[in-house]
């Protein structure tokens, strides 16, 4: 990324949020892949499971957006929570969701938008997008679509993951798509504690194996036009369960995005 990102215009953005809408809109109509659905059936086995923070203090950011946040996250987890991926369906998360509207209950929350933030109906979806991202990669299914932020916008705040290790959505062009390759259903499971954000990924029969995420070659860079640009790289790391023998190591994704603050600013 060597030259100053571009700033489109009101008129531009909507009409490219207007085609990529419909594009999408189309490959959906005419799509004959199959599509996970929610089984009411509990699989046995814990594959991974994670958790994160519910409300964060963000530099600048109202407290009512995360809040709001909440609300959006309960009601798309409501959606997503016992779907079972059999082999060789795959998981939309946009498909599983549908489109968050106030009629369905969905309030203003924060949306990342060209480096700043603003808000808009069922913002806030993107914390449960990464979660179920995050927890993807430490199974055997396979990430088929996933969208990286362009923009850095907010200091890491007591991060415990690799730069990059999420996946941005936006309905419906930004789509996060997970297939399953094995011979043994996987179920996902998402919900709400008091102030977290769970999930799991369980499956029919144990796995046997365990899975390290890694990031390689981060950099912060100034560029030409005056900007910081942070990136890396994203492997995965296969281990044997029994013997904890690594045997394989794959890439995963790059990551690059503009930061929207000093590279050396303290985090809040």
């Amino acid at each position: 990324m060597q030259h100053r990102p571009v700033k489109r215009s009101f008129l531009r953005l909507q009409a490219g949020k207007w085609w990529y809408t419909n594009k999408r809109r189309v490959k959906w109509l005419f799509s004959a892949g199959k599509l996970a659905r929610i089984h009411k059936l509990s699989l046995p086995y814990v594959v991974f499971t994670h958790a994160t923070p519910l409300m964060r203090q963000l530099r600048n950011v109202d407290m009512w957006l995360q809040t709001n946040k909440v609300i959006n996250l309960r009601l798309a987890a409501e959606k997503l929570n016992g779907i079972v991926l059999m082999p060789g369906e795959t998981f939309s998360y946009w498909r599983a969701i549908g489109k968050p509207t106030r009629r369905k209950g969905y309030v203003d929350g924060m949306i990342l938008f060209y480096g700043g933030y603003k808000h808009g109906v069922g913002g806030g979806l993107c914390q449960m997008s990464n979660l179920i991202y995050w927890m993807t990669l430490h199974t055997p299914l396979q990430v088929i679509e996933r969208h990286r932020h362009s923009y850095d916008v907010f200091p890491d705040a007591g991060r415990t993951q690799p730069f990059g290790s999420g996946a941005t959505c936006a309905y419906n062009y930004l789509d996060l798509q997970i297939h399953n390759p094995t011979r043994q259903p996987f179920q996902l499971i998402v919900g709400l504690t008091e102030d977290k954000l769970v999930g799991e990924w369980r499956s029919s029969l144990p796995v046997n194996y365990r899975y390290e995420v890694v990031e390689k070659d981060h950099r912060i860079e100034l560029k030409p036009w005056g900007g910081y640009v942070r990136s890396n790289s994203i492997y995965r790391r296969k281990y044997a369960l029994d013997e904890g023998e690594l045997l394989g190591e794959e890439f995963v994704t790059e990551n690059e995005a503009v930061m929207m603050y000093a590279p050396m600013l303290e985090p809040v």
